[in-house]
């Protein structure tokens, strides 16, 4: 497999948005960074082991420039409604909090999508458990709660 110029650029925004995660993390207090920094390097990790695939492939199987078949299957109304989604998303958040902003969004875009309904049911029950466990129990995170919520309580 031939390696694609256009996954240069991959590499490089994955190596920006370390140093930026780094940037902020070294401004968390000392017993606050190990999650982040576990999570930066890890991320830092792969794109390196990714880059020296990539540069195998280059001295095996040549390079080509992959704009060629970035937008081959593009879709641009499924990205439309993604973006709009991800949008309303944002702002569900904000009146809502994250568990009802994220049942909302991931139906709708599972629906969207025409993932069987069982499958979306799973998705989504998984997700909120993974995300209540880990972030919630685990890490003692507190997720946004939402305008609207935080009125009715």
């Amino acid at each position: 497999m031939k390696m694609k110029k256009t996954d240069i650029g991959v590499v490089a925004f994955m190596y920006l948005v370390c140093a930026y995660f780094y940037v902020q993390t070294v401004k968390f207090q000392a017993d606050s960074q190990t999650y982040p920094m576990f999570t930066i390097t890890l991320l830092f990790g792969l794109t390196t082991l990714y880059l020296l695939q990539m540069l195998v492939a280059a001295k095996k199987h040549g390079v080509e420039s992959g704009v060629d078949t970035i937008f081959k299957d593009f879709q641009p109304l499924q990205f439309l409604v993604c973006l709009l989604g991800a949008i309303a998303y944002v702002v569900l958040m904000h009146y809502f909090g994250f568990y009802i902003a994220t049942v909302i969004f991931m139906a709708a875009v599972l629906l969207y999508l025409r993932v069987p309904i069982l499958h979306s049911v799973i998705a989504v029950a998984a997700i909120l458990a993974l995300v209540y466990f880990a972030f919630g129990k685990f890490l003692g995170v507190k997720l946004p709660v939402g305008v609207v919520i935080k009125m009715l309580r």
